[in-house]
């Protein structure tokens, strides 16, 4: 887990890109976590974006 926002997003970023799935950052206890969307169920936790890796388009 993180605490610094903007690295967490930076990795939750790359995460979907390397597994080519969606994830989900979210928040629980003060933390930032990353988690495959389809594994997250619960509802204490504090949804604060989704990536996923087919929105975007090639680099170049």
């Amino acid at each position: 887990m993180s605490h610094d926002f903007s690295l967490a997003q930076s990795h939750a970023f790359a995460l979907a890109r390397i597994l080519m799935v969606p994830v989900t950052l979210f928040r629980v206890d003060g933390e930032f976590a990353v988690l495959p969307s389809d594994e997250l169920d619960s509802a204490d936790v504090e949804t604060l974006a989704e990536y996923d890796p087919f929105e975007f388009g090639p680099a170049h």
